[in-house]
């Protein structure tokens, strides 16, 4: 290739560069969890303007120290407005009134659906990368994580079976986000078994009768909440098996972020705990 168009083709990828940049949003601010750390993970420097209040609640956040250095919103029409935002990010459960009437006042809102596969991990990162003018740290992002993801995936083997348990009974069925971490790290879930599709309240009862050999539960809030009750019950702490709330929390997994990828590690390490002792 003549020098002429080597200098002519690196002219014109520097100019495409610089129009990215001038069209990516430069005031965004989140309202939802998910997209919160996901705009955290792929954000230009000062292009993040707030994040919502949950993102620094650690029980609930995969990044609390990282939201910690960004001003929150309530989710607020009205707080949202003020900060001036040329882009804001919500989540498909987002108060309808607020996403309005952000829209009737003419600004930008992209809504990203929650992720119920780790497939769809990958894409929810390549999204936000699109939405943020970010497509290049993106991309490197969604490498990572998949690379990292076949390395940790178990697909042979026992496969002990797991119950995700929470408040009020919840458990989340096959076509959950958890679900599909239970699976990459080498178990079956029990509420496939009792045919929970998407996720239902388990009577303690069908709990107790699947004899689960891992029981996975969220830690506790601070205070008494009836609907933890059912954490503490007899039942539940006769089941063999551990209860490994504090292995894997809610954090991991309620987003479809890269920190999926944790769950996955302790999960694994969790499960070959137990083939050790069942050995």
């Amino acid at each position: 290739m003549r020098l002429s168009k080597v200098i002519s083709l690196l002219a014109a990828l520097v100019l495409s560069s610089a129009a990215a940049l001038a069209d990516a949003p430069r005031r965004v601010v989140s309202l939802n969890l998910c997209t919160d750390q996901l705009a955290m993970l792929l954000a230009a420097p000062d292009q993040l303007k707030s994040v919502s209040y949950i993102a620094r609640d650690p029980r609930a956040s995969a990044m609390p120290e990282e939201a910690a250095h960004y001003p929150i919103n309530y989710g607020g029409a009205e707080e949202v407005y003020l900060l001036n935002p040329d882009l804001v990010l919500a989540g498909a459960y987002t108060a309808r009134a607020t996403v309005n009437m952000l829209r009737r006042l003419g600004i930008p809102v992209y809504i990203m659906r929650p992720a119920l596969t780790l497939d769809e991990v990958s894409i929810r990162i390549t999204e936000m990368g699109a939405a943020l003018g970010r497509e290049e740290a993106a991309a490197a992002l969604r490498s990572s994580f998949e690379t990292e993801l076949a390395a940790l995936r178990i697909t042979d083997g026992p496969r002990p079976r797991a119950a995700i348990y929470n408040a009020n009974g919840w458990t989340p069925g096959e076509n959950s986000l958890p679900s599909q971490v239970l699976k990459a790290a080498g178990f079956t879930n029990v509420a496939t078994e009792a045919g929970f599709a998407y996720g239902g309240s388990m009577p303690l009862e069908l709990l107790v009768m699947a004899e689960p050999d891992i029981i996975i539960s969220a830690a506790a809030y601070d205070g008494h909440s009836r609907a933890e009750d059912i954490l503490t019950h007899p039942a539940l702490r006769a089941l063999k098996g551990a209860v490994a709330g504090e292995q894997v929390g809610d954090n991991h997994w309620i987003c479809g972020t890269p920190h999926v990828l944790d769950a996955v590690r302790n999960l694994s390490a969790a499960r070959r705990a137990l083939l050790e002792e069942a050995n």
